[in-house]
């Protein structure tokens, strides 16, 4: 095991492990993209069925982050962290072997519960180890880049396994990943937690508010294929939010609440994950339905389609690097207006696409400019979210933004997909898809539209100039003589 004076000598070491970790969690959501209207045609999904397989792990993931944060903060964040990677690394080959619709559905969701238990306790491991300042600036940057790359490099190893190996690959890389992180960790890492707290797990709220995002979203989904105005879909409704409701007065009556709300008294805090859930609303689908376009319209093959992500995945990691050193000089708030505009004039970019398109004319110029938005966004936010923030509440505050991204690109896809359905219908003629995932561009690029605006209103200016400050604190002393 690693003592503390061990684990602060090899932390960026430890960063790189923990980075990996976070890779995988993010690729994850995204690397069965490419792969989707295979598993479609290999297990029987319907077209209105098939975005389960994205959120049924992006939904139980953010459902049961905010459990996982505080997990890691009560029972210890070396422990937690490997409990997941271990539960995510075992899930993932269940998915593999699945035979029917509804075995796989259930692995991707047993696939997010270890993403959510291991995700937090990572974050919340970098912002302990690492000081507040420019060194975590820079801790974040790294994890930034990882994290918010490993969306495109899901869809392009997605493209790479199912063409060259078949789609079960794509879940089946995970488990050498999760089973050797798990052995290495506890060299690298020391164990921390906070003494402080309770040891009281809120699971009364985790479900309810898992139970009241997940029937949001199947009412969103099953909406087209039900009516709008339907029963079902306004039942469906009403019982979401009663679970919702129910988690907020469970929240404010538990001794130890999943999320104690005087954390959103921080506006800042608050500000971050609004944007967050609305970055995720309006790139996770992005990602879905370029997938899509290259390849029921533009014919392409899953491994093409791949391989043209990767100009965005390396704009995102340049983005990221650029973005973590332009925090440190002017503030988190001005880096994350540019890459929120930056996101959605990428979209609207995107929203021109056409069925006789290509590459060159309707992909590459807009996914560069939504990646370099996404890597300005993705760091910001997440600095952010966890400036100023105690040791004690890190979990809780990794948590905390980890579900904003995640619910939202769960909420983001079912939005987006029902639109693009009303227009879509049965067909598969190119120009009625191009039009179905035209409109479901625009609409991204109005959510990010808002993250934009709420960023201006809701981030504070006083706490990004106070992060700048004490960043030059933090160098001038390292400077000085001891």
């Amino acid at each position: 095991m690693t003592d503390f004076k061990t684990a602060e000598d090899r932390r960026w070491i430890a960063l790189i492990l923990l980075c990996v970790a976070q890779f995988v969690v993010v690729l994850d959501a995204s690397i069965v993209n490419v792969a989707l209207p295979t598993i479609g045609d290999a297990l029987n999904f319907t077209e209105s069925n098939l975005p389960w397989v994205v959120n049924a792990y992006v939904l139980t993931f953010g459902g049961f982050l905010l459990l996982g944060g505080r997990m890691a903060d009560l029972l210890g964040r070396r422990r937690v962290f490997i409990a997941g990677l271990i539960l995510f690394a075992l899930a993932s080959l269940a998915g593999g072997l699945a035979t029917t619709s509804g075995q796989l559905v259930a692995a991707r969701a047993v696939q997010g519960l270890g993403a959510a238990i291991l995700s937090p306790a990572a974050l919340s491991i970098v912002t302990t180890t690492f000081r507040d300042g420019s060194e975590r600036n820079r801790a974040l940057g790294v994890w930034g880049a990882v994290a918010g790359s490993g969306g495109a490099a899901g869809v392009l190893l997605g493209g790479v396994l199912t063409d060259g190996l078949g789609w079960e690959w794509v879940l089946w890389v995970n488990v050498p990943i999760g089973l050797i992180a798990a052995f290495i960790a506890p060299r690298l890492l020391a164990e921390s937690r906070s003494e402080a707290e309770t040891r009281h797990f809120d699971f009364a709220g985790a479900v309810s508010v898992t139970a009241g995002l997940s029937l949001l979203v199947y009412a969103l989904v099953d909406a087209n294929n039900a009516g709008w105005g339907s029963g079902r879909t306004i039942g469906l409704l009403a019982v979401s939010a009663a679970l919702l409701g129910a988690f907020i007065a469970i929240e404010r009556r538990s001794a130890a609440p999943l999320v104690p709300f005087r954390i959103f008294r921080q506006r800042t805090i608050t500000g971050a994950n609004v944007v967050g859930l609305l970055v995720g609303a309006s790139l996770f689908s992005m990602f879905f339905f370029i997938s899509l376009y290259m390849q029921q319209v533009l014919g392409y093959s899953a491994i093409h389609a791949g391989l043209s992500y990767l100009p965005l995945a390396l704009t995102i990691i340049v983005a990221a690097g650029v973005a973590s050193q332009l925090v440190t000089k002017i503030g988190f708030k001005p880096v994350l207006a540019v890459g929120m505009a930056s996101i959605a004039i990428g979209l609207v970019w995107f929203s021109q696409i056409s069925p006789g398109g290509s590459f060159l004319s309707d992909i590459l110029g807009p996914s560069l400019l939504a990646a370099f938005g996404l890597g300005f966004s993705f760091v910001s936010t997440t600095i952010a979210a966890v400036s100023g923030v105690s040791d004690h509440e890190a979990g809780l505050a990794s948590g905390l933004i980890n579900t904003s991204q995640q619910v939202g690109g769960a909420l983001g896809l079912a939005v987006l997909a029902a639109i693009s359905d009303s227009v879509v219908g049965t067909s598969h003629d190119p120009v009625t898809l191009t039009n179905g995932f035209s409109d479901a561009f625009l609409v991204g690029a109005g959510f990010a539209g808002l993250g934009l605006i709420a960023t201006l209103v809701l981030i504070k200016g006083r706490d990004s100039r106070a992060h700048t400050e004490l960043d030059a604190t933090a160098a001038a002393m390292s400077q000085s003589p001891a």
